[in-house]
């Protein structure tokens, strides 16, 4: 069992004068060869862009986009004729397959009152699909209920056994949600290879008996952890992927 700690500082940044975007692997113009993914992610970036602001039509192919939105909201559209306004606690995922074009933008929706009217902050996870040549596809859900019973939840999961939310083409991975409060605890489950995030908050995790404390934005990455505990000081939103393989089946 191997666990690290990823400070929140010590992610590299892109910004202009429309985004934040704090990237949890090589991104962009961000290169470093000792971190370009972890276990099947290969992608994590912490994000946050101005009202009537976004990424414009741009093209997409054999990943698996997963979208948690913090505060504020996010319209979404593609290709494949799909739409979507996004919020918080809502868990969206667009599977790229052959290739499709989508924008992202901090936009007013005539779905959602108030949208598009304040700074979004959401967290874009890009996962390696299992399976290749599939047919572009979109869907999302809302969680908020199941997530205010403090449990750990299960958002979104090839193992057709997790009772997610949302499904991922990729058999072995499963993203998980929690919002704890004051004194929440979590156990989470044993993987090849975990990933969890600090979204809000501050909590401490305990890994096969080793703890750390986690303020906003830290994240840890553990390889054959089998006891993984988490529990929040004041209060704490926490993403977790459970992966069973890495790049290539590793």
């Amino acid at each position: 069992m191997a666990f690290t700690v990823i400070p929140s500082d010590d992610r590299m940044v892109t910004t202009t004068d429309w985004l934040t975007s704090r990237h949890g692997f090589s991104f962009g113009d961000h290169y470093d060869p000792a971190n370009t993914h972890f276990g099947a992610l290969l992608a994590f970036n912490d994000e946050v862009v101005a009202p009537g602001e976004g990424f414009d039509l741009h093209h997409h192919q054999e990943s698996e986009i997963v979208t948690w939105v913090v505060s504020g909201t996010l319209v979404h559209r593609d290709s494949a004729g799909h739409s979507g306004v996004l919020y918080p606690g809502l868990v969206q995922r667009m599977s790229a397959g052959t290739g499709v074009e989508h924008s992202e933008r901090n936009d007013p929706s005539p779905e959602l009152v108030g949208s598009g009217t304040e700074p979004v902050r959401y967290v874009q996870m890009w996962l390696m699909p299992d399976r290749h040549g599939l047919t572009p596809s979109y869907d999302q859900a809302d969680v908020a209920d199941r997530l205010a019973t403090g449990e750990l939840v299960p958002v979104a999961s090839g193992d057709p056994d997790r009772r997610a939310a949302i499904s991922v083409a990729n058999a072995g991975a499963s993203l998980y949600a929690a919002r704890l409060g004051p004194g929440g605890t979590v156990e989470l489950p044993a993987a090849r290879f975990t990933h969890l995030f600090v979204v809000e908050g501050r909590a401490e995790v305990t890994v096969d008996g080793e703890s750390a404390v986690l303020n906003p934005g830290d994240a840890v990455r553990g390889v054959d952890a089998e006891l993984v505990s988490v529990t929040a000081d004041t209060g704490a939103e926490i993403l977790v992927w459970s992966m069973a393989t890495g790049l290539g089946g590793s």
